[in-house]
């Protein structure tokens, strides 16, 4: 009797070690991995269980063990774009993947201005591409909203290939980028979208990065509770991020800095922080593209101007890149523009340029680079105008000028190739210029190539912050 217990235990459990092989839900059906490059499968099973693991592009059959906390993982090795193919994982059970595609994926990430899609009361630029947006080779993962106090090892969502009905309810600055991508490399494109309107940078970064730096903690501590976003450090990390960051991907678009005007001068270090923080939780120099914000009539005075520049001086860091868009707004009472072709589309030429390299696209927006005082006037010159500069007006618009009693004045400003003539006949002595520099401003100046010139000033003082 003693003999048969023991049998029926050590059966008992030996059943029990055995469990079905499971995966996170980016790994599914649909998914695009990224090409040309040691791809990490993850997932669980029963600890000690032996998981096989066949790919079809290279009929390559890969084995591991599950730890003693019932977690594997284990790397493969893609092929150049191309697809679809299969990946059947065999250990208690037998998993097939059916529909994968090769290719180039990427991160679309941030507030409301990226979340966007067609059921937010219409995107016109969605309406004219869903007769035509069908393509197999564009996959979407959508992230649902999630916050959680610690990082999380995987989250909702499903791939799907673009259509007109899924299209409709994806991100329309993410879909146009990666439609770009698609057209001019012809590879797979893959996006994943993970999108909270309303939320300030913090909530998207790795709790400690916040709470270990003094200047950044304080910041974070001014923003204020609401109903319908998370806003303490860490959150939309832990719960959105942090789940994906096993998957291989090409880099990160984000749409974000709206919510984060309560406390505008750390902007630049945190976002910075915030990319230092990803690329530590991917375990690469992620290159990481993203948006100026819009112009809007915000209440108190310059407060985007202050995140704008924070932008600005964030293209210090490695492998980043900024597309200004003070062109691109119908509205500059309405905080969500609707115009989002060109925003995924100058974010694309960014990616195709400093990515993958192709050359001959205008991608950078004229930058201030210097000024000098010449008598009267002030002659200011900018990086990124090879051509010379333009205007779409008869007079271009929102230069201002000021001498030593910091009173800016209107200005009028002459074009010279790639320099701006600024005088005013108030200012005899001038000591500083401004352009585009307030919170609704949307100047006219352009490269030649039709990029606006970025927002600027040429003084550091103290900016009024009282009320419009």
């Amino acid at each position: 009797m003693k003999k048969c217990f023991a049998i029926v235990t050590v059966l008992l459990f030996t059943l029990a070690l055995k469990a079905n092989i499971r995966l996170p839900n980016v790994i599914n059906n649909n998914m695009v991995l990224q090409q040309q490059s040691a791809v990490k499968l993850w997932g669980w099973a029963g600890p000690a269980e032996k998981i096989f693991v066949t790919t079809s592009w290279d009929n390559k059959t890969d084995s591991v063990i599950a730890t003693r906390d019932a977690v594997w993982s284990l790397s493969v090795k893609t092929p150049a774009a191309g697809g679809p193919y299969t990946i059947t994982l065999k250990g208690q059970n037998t998993i097939v993947l059916n529909n994968v595609l090769i290719g180039e994926v990427w991160v679309c990430s941030g507030q409301s201005n990226m979340e966007m899609n067609d059921g937010w009361g219409g995107i016109p630029d969605i309406k004219a591409a869903l007769p035509a947006c069908a393509n197999s080779n564009i996959r979407f993962f959508t992230i649902p909203k999630t916050t959680s106090q610690y990082p999380q090892d995987n989250c909702g969502g499903e791939w799907v290939a673009c259509d007109s009905n899924t299209l409709k309810v994806f991100s329309a600055v993410a879909y146009f980028f990666g439609k770009k991508l698609n057209t001019d490399m012809n590879v797979p494109v893959g996006l994943i979208s993970t999108n909270w309107g309303g939320t300030p940078a913090e909530t998207w970064t790795e709790a400690g990065a916040i709470n270990n730096d003094p200047e950044l903690k304080n910041a974070a501590a001014k923003q204020q509770p609401y109903d319908w976003w998370p806003y303490l450090p860490g959150a939309a990390f832990n719960g959105m991020i942090a789940p994906v960051t096993n998957y291989n991907i090409a880099g990160a678009i984000w749409y974000q800095g709206e919510g984060n005007t309560i406390a505008p001068d750390t902007y630049g270090k945190l976002l910075t922080t915030m990319i230092g923080s990803w690329r530590k939780a991917w375990s690469k120099e992620l290159p990481f593209y993203y948006v100026q914000i819009a112009p809007f009539t915000y209440e108190n005075k310059f407060i985007s101007s202050v995140i704008r520049e924070q932008q600005t001086k964030a293209m210090i860091f490695p492998n980043v890149g900024m597309a200004v868009i003070t062109d691109l707004v119908d509205n500059v009472k309405d905080i969500h523009p609707k115009g989002k072709r060109l925003v995924g589309e100058r974010l694309a030429n960014w990616a195709l340029a400093q990515t993958y390299h192709k050359d001959g696209l205008l991608f950078r927006s004229p930058m201030y680079k210097s000024m000098e005082v010449q008598k009267n006037k002030v002659v200011i010159t900018f990086d990124n105008a090879p051509n010379g500069l333009m205007t779409t007006g008869k007079n271009i618009t929102e230069v201002y000028i000021a001498g030593a009693d910091k009173i800016f004045v209107p200005a009028t400003a002459k074009i010279d190739k790639d320099k701006l003539i600024v005088t005013s006949t108030k200012v005899p002595q001038p000591v500083a210029v401004r352009f585009s520099f307030s919170n609704a401003a949307m100047g006219n100046l352009f490269s030649k190539e039709g990029l606006p010139v970025n927002p600027f000033r040429t003084d550091d003082w103290e900016l009024d912050r009282s009320k419009e």
